[in-house]
């Protein structure tokens, strides 16, 4: 039996979040898209009538962040398509490709800026504060935007995460660049754009680590947070009927979305569809899991308990407490 892939995620944490869908993760993504595009066309414009190469290099910065967006877009579309052929899981993974792209690329950006940061440190350019401010307090603007409107979509997904994670730190960029503004205005001192550029680059490095992270965990088949396979075992073992679980796999398909796999064991005197039914209410229940595959069946005569060697060739294993 495979269940239906759960449509809300939002209770799992324990508070109340609003309802999304696929539909209108990409509605307001594509939004927030729209207005950094927007931004980053009016950067350059004025960028070239200053000839200011900071707010041009900066532009380039606001491309990787509607990137990221349009990345975030195409994988939400992507990761609703039915599974089929030889995709039997369907594509929920995309979810994962995604934010470790945006990762990625947020780790490399982070390199060039220190690069980039050690170099102007070392011979500062003349900068000019006052285009600099003015153009960060807008871009502060509309990075709220942008964030405002990607924070509506489902922040469990990586995917949305990492383009979220990209406008988070563009608005740190933002407020650090005003702030060196204002320091290169009233003291002249230029090595301030430097200076903010590698406190930036230490926030991109922790957020592209933590994105890279979580995408490697959902690739290797990790148990999702949140989830202890140890607890999820002992809850399965304690429903009534159930005198062994073993083979216990559990894993994230993607897209915030768990999956788990057991191999259940029933006392003789109840019914193996019955109980395994019982074990997937529980599972939905009390650990939000409602992608649950179990074989149950009847214990055969001279079959070794969980105790004896063969926990050794299943793996860890829960017996029942009764």
């Amino acid at each position: 039996m495979i269940a239906q892939p759960p449509t809300d995620h939002g209770h799992r944490d324990g508070h109340e979040h609003p309802v999304v869908s696929a539909e209108s993760d990409r509605r307001w993504l594509s939004a927030a898209l729209a207005v950094i595009l927007l931004f980053m066309v009016g950067e350059v414009i004025v960028g070239l009538l200053v000839h200011s190469l900071a707010l041009i290099t900066d532009a380039g910065h606001m491309l990787s962040d509607a990137a990221a967006l349009g990345l975030a877009v195409i994988a939400s579309r992507l990761a609703q398509r039915p599974a089929r052929g030889r995709f039997t899981y369907g594509f929920a993974r995309v979810d994962a490709l995604s934010a470790q792209a945006n990762g990625i690329t947020l780790l490399l950006l982070a390199g060039w800026f220190v690069f980039e940061a050690i170099r102007r440190l070392a011979h500062p350019p003349a900068v000019e504060g006052a285009p600099v401010v003015i153009v960060a307090v807008v871009g502060i603007g509309a990075n709220l935007l942008a964030l405002t409107l990607t924070g509506r979509a489902n922040r469990n997904s990586l995917n949305v995460r990492g383009a979220f994670a990209h406008l988070i730190n563009d608005l740190w960029a933002f407020l650090a660049t005003a702030i060196s503004g204002v320091v290169v205005l009233a003291t002249g001192w230029t090595r301030a754009d430097a200076v903010a550029s590698l406190v930036i680059a230490a926030l991109m490095v922790w957020t592209g680590y933590g994105l890279v992270h979580s995408a490697s965990r959902v690739f290797l088949e990790a148990a999702p947070r949140g989830l202890d396979p140890r607890v999820i075992g002992e809850d399965m073992a304690a429903v009534d009927g159930v005198s062994e679980v073993h083979d216990l796999h559990v894993w994230d398909l993607g897209a915030a979305e768990p999956a788990l796999s057991a191999h259940i064991v029933v006392s003789p005197a109840h019914d193996c569809h019955k109980v395994a039914h019982e074990v997937r209410a529980v599972l939905a229940a009390s650990h939000h899991i409602d992608h649950a595959t179990l074989q149950a069946d009847h214990r055969h005569d001279k079959q070794p308990l969980l105790g004896d060697d063969c926990a050794v060739r299943h793996g860890p294993g829960y017996v029942s407490g009764d």
